[in-house]
């Protein structure tokens, strides 16, 4: 048994080449019975033969690939070690986070604007390839959860629960929650680390901002709460300070990003968390390949007729209107 495709798929080319030869000859003889007159048929059937044979051929192809590889198992891909992505999200959970002056209406708190923006950042990375840890930050940091795999677990957290009270009353110190994510992630992979600040603001020092290591690749500060219009807690006037933000940003080579209104650019979240991956026609094998020789030659060969039938001749038979006058 012959058990390559394309000298099948050749083998199949040669015999149909053969059988379109004998149909040939056959319509020729009858070909003004078929055409009228002319004996002609339109100019684009002489086509047609070959377009039928490289059909067959390719059907004949494609089924004995098929036929021969090993059957693809659709299964939860595996990630690969070196693709895996570290998101480290630090969230204050200072008092100021519930005051509610956030989003396009103002009437949302500062920690549910913090999750709707995580929220709007799963759904577009590669949650398979994401690895995630939360660091409650107010008066001290606290780690929350390190490296899991379920982001759902991290969404519970997010979704509103009250944290401050995990901590003594006083000034948030975002540089805490920077510096245990500097700690955290220092052991992880060069390059595969997205820190994520999400806060309403800080008074921070002119000095001693942590350092990043050598895992981390990309920082993202966000900034939550009204940033023009200020509402008082504990006799001070809270609102989003966005120059301070900015300020941690620049000083740690990240991005700034307003998120009161607006969600994170798309363009901003793939530059810090995507990977390089295979393009679809990277990704084809000879499976897909097949596959589309069959389903495209065999639409070629069902519509044919049609179209021959339809349009194979300009002539049409019956009597003549004129010649009936």
């Amino acid at each position: 048994m012959v058990s390559n495709p394309e000298i099948l798929a050749l083998v199949a080319l040669v015999i149909a080449a053969a059988t379109e030869m004998i149909h040939a000859r056959r319509i020729k003889a009858i070909s003004t019975l078929s055409f009228g007159p002319s004996a002609l048929p339109s100019s684009w059937y002489r086509i047609v033969p070959s377009v039928r044979c490289l059909s067959i051929a390719l059907i004949i192809w494609g089924l004995t690939s098929l036929l021969m590889i090993q059957p693809k198992i659709h299964k939860a891909k595996a990630v690969d070690p070196n693709e895996i992505r570290h998101i480290v999200i630090v969230l204050d959970v200072s008092p100021s986070m519930k005051i509610k002056d956030a989003g396009s209406e103002g009437n949302s708190t500062r920690r549910k604007r913090a999750f709707e923006l995580m929220e709007s950042f799963f759904k577009r990375v590669r949650i398979e390839q994401v690895r995630l840890s939360l660091i409650a930050v107010y008066n001290g940091a606290k780690p929350v959860v390190v490296d899991t795999k379920d982001p759902e677990v991290v969404r519970n957290f997010l979704d509103g629960m009250d944290m401050y009270t995990a901590f003594e009353a006083g000034k948030t110190h975002l540089f805490d929650g920077l510096e245990l994510a500097a700690n955290i992630s220092s052991e992880w992979r060069n390059d595969s680390t997205t820190v994520v600040l999400l806060s309403d603001g800080d008074t921070v020092p002119s000095v001693g901002i942590p350092k990043m290591p050598r895992s981390v690749n990309g920082i993202l500060v966000i900034g939550v709460g009204n940033p023009a219009k200020g509402t008082f807690l504990d006799g001070k006037n809270s609102k989003q300070d966005a120059s301070t933000l900015r300020q941690i940003a620049l000083r740690l080579n990240g991005t700034y990003h307003d998120g009161n209104v607006k969600h994170i650019p798309s363009d901003t979240i793939s530059s810090l968390v995507s990977v390089d991956e295979k393009s679809v026609l990277d990704q084809m094998t000879r499976r897909e390949y097949a596959l589309m020789a069959i389903g495209s030659s065999s639409t070629i060969l069902a519509i044919l007729p049609f179209l021959l039938n339809a349009f194979g001749t300009r002539w049409r038979a019956g009597i003549n209107e004129k010649i009936k006058r």
